[in-house]
């Protein structure tokens, strides 16, 4: 069993004393963080030698990190509200500053504004959570929190930590900084932003979650009921969209919704008394945070990758890369496998407890909950299947055929110091698949210390056996194919190899536009789901009686249902707002003395009517 080990130090008076717990919980998420912000430095460094940077905006941008890794790991350790804010705040700030590491860019400019302004309002929910605590027991010690939902009720209050954490985390509709924020940074901070900043908002709703008393089904249904839309809304659309950065950013929105499906599997568990969901749940969503956090930041690193020597994230602008980077074509082809879902890889192994963990919850339920539970299971599966379709269309368009676009240099493959962080990724990923039991083992720890569930303790160990026997089948499945190559080998040894053009159905003259596009790949399914993914044209029609038109031009993109519906609609009015009291910023000398004059004479008012102290 995992041994904690605090210490405490005066923060002041107003937040008292300041608790630093490391327990399984945290441990499990610093390793995770310092293990991709690791890669992510030694990719980096190689990533920005394309950049012609001067020594102090190096030297700037490599502090900022630096401020940025210990921020995420104080927050995965202070155990007080007051210093949790605080730490909470410069994790976002530095963040933001390593998001506008191509600040000229207008576009970086807005994303992220638009992610610091989301952070903010994140914050202000966290900040109002933890001053309900205070106001309550008088503390701003997590232990507080406990107090306060052992004697009242858990339901608002823990909705209103999990607003404030869903944000950072993606849970719709809270979801709208990371498309924006993720093609805008440089690619290794996009993989430490997607590998675990999005991670430190599931620790907090784990960690709200060790508090509570009661509430424990209702609040399951809700996460798994919100978790499966965030999935299914994530992955619809990364298959549509063709900015392969913005595509892995749903898709890490995809993947958090996963991981809140096996919180929301563990919550009912506990809510019916039924342990084999609990640790299901719980389990395969802890496993999880890991295998995303390794397969998304690889995926990151290898659009790095390409970017930096295409100078492009438009897909469409692509094609046929397999032949001058085929390294960063196999490492983008196993993430792509690994986010899929597929075995032999390891987001098969946390994907097939969760699914177990929606099983079990439809042997041991009431009706209602069962049909919960089906709906789940069916959208997983059509979420699995969107996945592949999705990389199927990424890898094809980007590695496969023939260039669509002219580039301004012949594309080759990136430098060692930008692979062997994607290859020890690799190996890493490899050793969850394989042998999942020396993980599982360690998440067994941190599950009995997030509820200690009443249950056979010889129940996990039957989870992890039956993990074993995933690697097992995995060896297996490896060892197949290993010998079937090396049989094919040895039989084509001493045979001549001809090299020749692919059979072009009778066309003898090819061209690189009779391609699939990403576009024409995913477009049977935008139109499907038309709803969800709304496509906005730009074109000019055909006016009426124009028999010899002019030269067109079209063009596509898709935009997010609830930044154009919600966010953008409540932002404009916001800004409409504010210009009917513009009149107060006018310029003139003399007003702003009056506002001077008539806030102290309200001031002296004020005081004279003992109204203020």
């Amino acid at each position: 069993m995992f041994q904690p080990f605090e210490m405490t130090f005066q923060f002041g008076n107003f937040a008292g004393e300041v608790l630093l717990r490391l327990d399984g919980l945290s441990s499990w998420f610093i390793l995770i963080i310092n293990f991709t912000v690791v890669t992510g430095f030694f990719y980096g460094t190689g990533y920005l030698k394309s950049y012609q940077l001067s020594r102090a905006k190096r030297s700037m941008h490599w502090i900022l990190f630096l401020f940025f890794h210990l921020s995420m790991l104080f927050v995965c350790m202070i155990q007080n509200g007051f210093a949790f804010l605080v730490v909470w705040e410069i994790m976002s700030l530095t963040s933001m500053m390593l998001v506008l590491f191509d600040h000229e860019n207008p576009k970086t400019f807005k994303a992220a504004i638009n992610y610091f302004v989301q952070m903010h309002i994140g914050v202000t929910f966290l900040t109002i959570g933890f001053i309900w605590v205070y106001n309550q027991t008088g503390s701003f010690s997590f232990s507080a929190i406990q107090t306060y939902f052992q004697t009242n009720q858990n339901l608002w209050l823990f909705l209103l930590f999990f607003v404030g954490f869903g944000i950072k985390a993606g849970f719709i509709p809270f979801h709208s900084w990371l498309p924006h924020a993720h093609p805008a940074a440089p690619a290794h901070v996009s993989g430490v932003m997607s590998g675990v900043i999005v991670k430190l908002g599931i620790y907090g709703i784990l960690r709200m979650i060790t508090f509570l008393q009661a509430d424990f089904l209702l609040l399951g249904e809700i996460i798994l009921t919100l978790s499966i839309l965030t999935s299914l809304y994530g992955i619809l659309n990364a298959a549509v969209h063709r900015d392969f950065k913005r595509m892995l950013a749903y898709c890490t929105i995809e993947n958090i919704g996963v991981i809140g499906i096996g919180i929301g599997i563990g919550l009912m568990g506990i809510g019916i008394n039924n342990a084999l969901m609990y640790y299901l749940g719980f389990g395969g969503a802890l496993l999880h945070v890991l295998n995303h956090s390794l397969f998304k930041s690889l995926l990151f690193y290898a659009a790095g990758s390409i970017y930096q020597q295409t100078h492009t994230q438009n897909m469409e602008n692509l094609g046929g890369l397999i032949k001058s980077m085929p390294k960063t074509a196999v490492v983008f082809l196993i993430g792509a496998l690994a986010i899929g879902g597929l075995p032999p890889l390891n987001g098969f192994v946390s994907e097939f407890l969760i699914y177990n963990g929606l099983v079990a919850g439809v042997n041991s339920s009431s009706i209602s909950q069962t049909i919960l539970f089906v709906l789940t299971l069916a959208g997983m599966s059509l979420v699995g299947g969107l996945s592949l379709l999705t990389f199927t269309k990424s890898f094809g368009t980007i590695f496969l055929g023939q260039p669509r676009t002219k580039l301004d240099h012949q594309p080759q493959e990136v430098s060692m110091r930008m692979l062997v962080p994607q290859f020890v990724i690799i190996a890493l990923m490899l050793s969850v698949a394989f042998f999942p039991q020396v993980y599982l083992k360690f998440v067994g720890t941190i599950l009995v210390m997030i509820h200690p569930m009443q249950s056979d303790p010889s129940m996990f160990d039957s989870i992890v056996t039956a993990s074993m026997r995933i690697s097992l089948y995995s060896l297996l499945l490896v060892g197949i194919v290993a010998a079937t190559w090396l049989i094919r080998a040895s039989l084509l040894k001493n045979r001549s190899i001809k090299a020749g053009a692919t059979w072009g159905c009778g066309y003898v003259a090819p061209n690189q536009r009779q391609q699939y596009t990403g576009k024409s790949f995913s477009k049977p399914l935008s139109k499907i789901f038309n709803v969800l993914v709304i496509e906005k044209k730009q074109f000019e029609e055909l006016k009426q009686g124009e028999i010899f038109p002019a030269r067109k031009s079209y063009g596509s993109h898709y935009q997010d249902l609830f930044e154009k519906k919600l966010i953008l609609p409540l932002a404009d009015w916001m800004v409409n707002s504010a210009n009917y009291f513009s009149f107060i910023q006018n310029g003139r000398i003399q007003s702003y003395v009056l506002y001077g004059i008539v806030f102290v004479l309200a001031m002296i008012l004020l005081s004279i009517f003992n109204i203020v102290a």
